[in-house]
């Protein structure tokens, strides 16, 4: 079934789009895999209560106007908050999540991220940092200050509309369920000159498209423009029907989504499933371009463990993906070309693909440590990732790839000895990658200002 708003796309009608994959022949490498080190990374960040619940997840870059240097990296910390860095790594601005309404109510959790520049809000053009609040089921808008960020000040002006509605849930006992807003990533239409926010459900395989509007007091609200609920299950090539074990009442949903600015076109992870690419009006057919290895192999929830009881794999998967399919981003050439990167946490590292044609596979890399316990440490279960192309200062003057640390070190404990979570991002300077893994610098082929 379909609301007014929205799209069911069959497993039948994907599996249409599926046949024409070009990676299910190419074999896996999953050794071998080059190695790159951070350059820096953020200061810790701990999910307990002394910590204020703080979890990195995913970052953006922002460029700013006229010092390349002064740019920020604004970076999610669900219930800590958001977070604004300098490009040494220092905290410019900590941003707390809203309140519950109500007591007993969720409060705010800042998933995702993404950036639009030039957008006319108050009759000005302004650069923002768009979130989604996965407590309370909304977009969070931030206007970002270059001035403030020239001079090493706190960047971020929240500029969300306090009437902002409701994304997925018709009402606040349902923003509790947390079937809330998740991943996230922005674009504007180039056609219209209206931006947009492309968000996906937790737990779901929704996906909508939200349109951001600017109000006459300087605010910033937005619509449900399309909704399209993808496949949850899937026809393989022996005609079974397959889904991703997860637990009952959850589908595989969608996290790390990318737009390609340049074309409009939209990828989306499915964490258990793999790549999607499809027009970013979510009009069109998909088509999955990659699959997690573990797709199609049968499995059973047990209750009693929590976990799964896998069969006899048939062959069925991918061979560069080991799921979660996690944080995709885009690093722009010249000439329409690029480089699509995604996490594949399930080994650690990360996949790169051709952004032009068919999106053909282009090999791995992994984030790791240095041999020195003073200098960062690696990538590990990576949930989110941003890279720029453009000099950014001396230190990054060939380009930033910027990622998420699930298990930053090292390790630290609280006062009864227990292991604190403890996350943080990583600045990796684009080069080092680009040498490791035999891809391109490309710092004037394309910017996010022009």
């Amino acid at each position: 079934m379909q609301n007014r708003r929205g799209r069911l796309l069959t497993a039948a009608a994907i599996a249409i789009a599926m046949t024409v994959s070009p990676f299910s022949a190419q074999a896996a490498q999953t050794a071998g895999i080059p190695e790159v080190e951070a350059e820096l990374e953020t200061p810790a960040l701990f999910d307990d209560d002394a910590g204020g619940n703080a979890n990195a997840d995913d970052p953006a870059i922002w460029l700013h106007p006229t010092h390349p240097a002064r740019s920020v990296v604004i970076g999610t910390a669900k219930e800590g908050g958001l977070f604004a860095y300098s490009l040494s790594g220092s905290v410019l601005q900590a941003v707390p999540v809203p309140a519950p309404p109500r007591p007993g109510d969720e409060g705010g959790r800042f998933n995702n991220v993404d950036l639009l520049y030039d957008v006319k809000v108050g009759g000005t053009p302004r650069d923002l940092a768009v979130v989604s609040d996965r407590g309370r089921d909304q977009l969070r808008v931030y206007r970002i200050d270059p001035a403030a960020a020239r001079v090493g000040a706190a960047p971020l002006v929240d500029v969300t509309d306090p009437a902002a509605p409701l994304i997925f849930s018709v009402d606040q006992d349902e923003v509790n369920e947390q079937r809330t807003v998740y991943g996230l990533a922005a674009w504007q239409d180039r056609a219209t000159g209206r931006s947009y926010a492309l968000v996906s459900r937790r737990d779901t395989t929704e996906l909508a498209l939200l349109r951001l509007i600017a109000t006459p007091a300087g605010r910033v609200t937005y619509t449900v423009e399309r909704t399209l609920t993808m496949p949850a299950s899937f026809t393989l090539p022996n005609g079974a029907n397959w889904q991703p074990c997860l637990e009952p009442g959850e589908d595989p949903q969608f996290e790390g989504m990318v737009v390609d600015a340049r074309t409009g076109t939209l990828y989306a992870g499915q964490e258990d499933v793999g790549i999607w690419r499809m027009p970013a009006t979510l009009l069109g057919t998909p088509v999955l371009v990659d699959r997690v290895r573990e797709y199609g192999v049968p499995a059973t929830y047990d209750p009693a463990t929590d976990e799964c009881t896998y069969g006899t794999d048939p062959g069925y998967g991918g061979t560069h993906l080991s799921s979660d399919v996690e944080g995709l981003t885009i690093y722009y050439r010249g000439a329409g070309r690029g480089y699509l990167l995604a996490s594949s946490q399930g080994e650690n590292a990360f996949a790169v693909y051709q952004l032009q044609g068919a999106n053909a596979y282009q090999g791995h890399f992994r984030v790791v440590a240095d041999d020195d316990p003073d200098d960062p440490d690696g990538s590990e279960v990576c949930d989110g990732a941003a890279v720029l192309n453009v000099p950014l200062g001396s230190t990054f003057d060939e380009g930033l790839l910027v990622v998420h640390d699930g298990e930053n070190t090292p390790v630290a404990v609280d006062e009864n000895g227990e292991v604190r979570e403890n996350t943080n991002f990583k600045f990796v300077k684009w080069d080092d990658v680009a040498e490791e893994a035999g891809l391109v610098v490309d710092t004037s082929g394309w910017s996010p200002r022009s």
